[in-house]
Order: C-alpha cells, then structure tokens, then sequence
C-alpha cells in the first residue's frame, strides 16, 4: 500500500460531503480534474474502490462509506493539532468565543468576564446569548469556545466547572388566577391560561418540553428578564430561575404556584467546553480563572 496523500484525502472527503466532483472542486478552490485526479490517486493507494461513479451523482462505494467513517476522525484530530500549532506560534488566540445560556445569573458573570478580558487586550470576547438547545449547539458544532448554561454530567463530549444548581420555579402574578392558590394546583386547572416559555434558539431544537402544559396556549419570550415582565403583568404564567425572582417572592409581586403538579425543577449551571478540541493559552486561562472563581457565580448565592 502507497502512503496516503492528505490533500488526495481531503479531496475525497470534500466529494462525499458535497456529492459531486463537481462541488467539491469549488468549495476547495481546486479544478474539476484535479480532484478527480486526487481520489483516482487515493483510490489506487489504498486499493480499494471508495466512489461509485455509475450514477447521476457520486455516492461512496461500502468501503468508502466505511472508510470515510473511520478517516473523518483522524481529519479532525489533524485539523485540531494545525489549529494548535497556530495558537502556539502566535502566543495568544484574537479571539474566544463564549456563549452565555439563559439560565446563566448574568451580573457576576458578565463582571467577571469583563475584568477578565480587560487584562488581555490582545484577545477580544466575542460574547453571544443563546437559549434553551442553543448553547450546547454552538459549542458542539464549533460555533463557542466556550459555553456556561445547564449542562448533562453524562456527556463524555464536554469538559464542566459546576456552578452550582438553579432551581426553576412556578410562578404567577396576584390576581392573575381567579382561585385560591394551593400546592394541589392541576394542569387542568392551569391549561385555561396562558404559559410563557423561552423560545429555543437551537437550530435544531431537542424533545424536551420544559414544562409544556398540552393544550394550553402559549407566548414565547426571548430571555427570563421578558418572561418575568410578562408574569407581572399578568399576562402569562410560567417557571422563572430562582435567583432572578428571590426579591418578588419575598415582597409578593410574584408567587409560587409550586406543589403536587408542578413541582418545578433545579437544572445543573456548568462552564463547559469540548474535550476533542485544543484551547490556547487565553482559553486555558480563562478556564483555570473561571475554575478558581466558580464559587463567586453560583447562582444560588446571587
């Protein structure tokens, strides 16, 4: 067997993700026969046919699929170890991507963050909020170096800093229910009025329901700080992050409707980022200062 060619493999992998030799060419700024001229090489290396060539459109062979599957993670690591040996040479990265979730206690945080960056001028933050799915996407599709939002303890993909829980409680506005509140309230009591939940700005939202009441009409808000003036105003009912409701509890503004049927929930707050990836020295800083003052952001103490 000859040695394998990166670029042949490249070539290969650009026509199976694109479907043509064609598309391909153009997303690797290449000609149409220099790719073809590519997997042919690849082919003939490997003595195996990876392209089934007889159809309208170029589809991999069973041995291509098979290789494909086993070489896109080598791909990758290669691409991680070029991504590293850049930061290395240039000291520090431009930039960090972090993404704030919507659960995520966002004064400390975001104090935190900018004294910080203030120190390393050299790397500018860029700073997005996301919702619901949509952290854990960004991060997992390489869109976020970093992410802090609720997180899974089984996934093996992430490493995490746990941040502490935050408890997600029922809440209503005085007056806003025409019976007396009790911890035995029923869905088929609730489903009358109307839920506000955050709308999940994953591109490809999960199952979960996040306490959807079915059959009840709904209104969507973009973060918790909308969803609260909504429930004040009593023009919906719906599970608010505790930290962001202690005061309203306490002077009456707002109440809880917890109890048999809606027993709320505590999700898990993390700092989390990808265990396949490499970070550099700003990012691992980062990672290290956030591990050192992850008591300071509990949510549980804002």
């Amino acid at each position: 067997m000859n040695p394998i060619k990166l670029h042949d493999l490249r070539c290969f992998y650009a026509v199976v993700h694109e479907g043509s030799f064609q598309a391909a060419a153009t997303v690797l700024n290449r000609s149409h026969p220099s790719v073809f001229a590519a997997v042919a090489r690849l082919e003939q290396a490997l003595g195996l046919s990876l392209l089934d060539r007889s159809g309208y459109r170029v589809a991999p062979t069973e041995a291509g699929r098979a290789f494909h599957e086993r070489g896109k993670h080598a791909l990758r690591e290669l691409d991680n170890l070029h991504d590293y040996a850049s930061q290395l040479a240039s000291g520090e990265e431009t930039v960090l991507r972090v993404v704030i979730g919507d659960l995520c206690p966002r004064p400390p945080v975001l104090q935190w963050l900018s004294d910080f960056f203030a120190a390393r001028t050299a790397t500018r933050l860029h700073l997005d909020y996301e919702a619901v799915g949509g952290p854990l996407e960004r991060l997992l599709e390489d869109e976020a170096d970093l992410v802090i939002h609720r997180a899974d303890p089984s996934d093996p993909r992430l490493e995490r800093i746990d941040l502490g829980g935050v408890r997600l409680v029922p809440v209503v506005a005085p007056g806003f229910l025409p019976f007396p509140l009790s911890d035995d309230i029923t869905p088929e009591q609730m489903r009358a009025f109307t839920q506000c939940v955050i709308r999940d700005t994953a591109r490809q939202p999960s199952a979960e329901s996040h306490f959807l009441l079915e059959g009840a009409h709904r209104c969507s808000a973009p973060d918790h700080g909308m969803k609260k003036e909504l429930i004040l105003h009593r023009l919906a009912w719906g599970h608010l992050p505790e930290w962001l409701i202690q005061d309203a509890l306490r002077d009456g503004s707002l109440l809880s409707i917890a109890g048999t049927h809606f027993p709320g929930s505590s999700e898990q707050l993390a700092v989390l980022r990808r265990r396949d990836k490499p970070h550099g020295p700003v990012g691992d800083a980062l990672w290290s200062a956030l591990h050192d003052r992850a008591p300071d952001i509990d949510p549980g103490k804002c």
